[in-house]
C-alpha cells in the first residue's frame, strides 16, 4: 500500500490585508447576497467573478419549491459569465454569505462540490487559475486556484 498525503494551502487574512481588488470583489460578492432568492433556506449567498477583460460578473442563489432544482450563487455567476462572455477567463471569484437572520457571516463559507467542479471546467478551459476569495466580515480565506479545492477531481474531459 502507498499513502499519499493531500495538502491544501489557504491563506487567512483580515479584510484589511486584501488588496483593492480583493476588497471590492468581496464587496461586490456581499452585495450581492441582497439578490438572493432564499425563501426556504433564508441562507443567501453572493458571489462575484472578476473576468481577465475587468468585467465583474455577479451572482446569488436561486431556491423554488422543487428546493433540489435551485442553483447556487458561484454556478449563477459562472454560467451567465459563460454565456455572456465566451472564452473570457475567469480571474477571481468572491464568495459572501449572510445567515438566516440577515447579518453577514463572520467566517467565510465554501463552495460546494458542484460549484467547485463547474468552476474547475472554467479554470481548466482557459488554463489560467481561478483565485478564489472566501469572504467573512472577519476574516478571508484566499486559495490560489479552484483545483486546489478538489485534490482528486474528475477532470478528463
Amino acid at each position: 500500500m502507498i499513502s499519499h498525503d493531500i495538502i491544501l494551502r489557504v491563506e487567512e487574512l483580515s479584510p484589511d490585508e486584501l488588496s483593492e481588488a480583493e476588497k471590492s470583489l468581496c464587496e461586490a460578492a456581499r452585495r450581492a447576497t441582497y439578490r438572493s432568492y432564499s425563501p426556504y433556506s433564508h441562507f443567501s449567498v453572493g458571489a462575484a467573478i472578476l473576468l481577465n477583460n475587468g468585467t465583474i460578473i455577479g451572482g446569488a442563489n436561486q431556491e423554488n419549491a422543487a428546493y433540489p432544482s435551485g442553483m447556487c450563487a458561484e454556478r449563477t455567476a459562472a454560467y451567465y459569465a459563460g454565456a455572456q462572455y465566451p472564452g473570457i477567463p475567469f480571474l477571481m471569484i468572491a464568495i459572501a454569505a449572510r445567515d438566516t437572520d440577515g447579518q453577514p457571516l463572520e467566517t467565510p463559507v465554501t463552495p460546494c462540490g458542484a460549484c467547485r467542479q463547474a468552476l474547475l471546467e472554467y479554470e481548466k478551459r482557459s488554463g489560467i487559475p481561478i483565485r478564489l476569495l472566501l469572504a467573512g466580515t472577519k476574516k478571508v480565506y484566499r486559495l490560489p486556484s479552484v483545483a486546489s479545492t478538489l485534490p482528486l477531481a474528475f477532470d478528463d474531459f
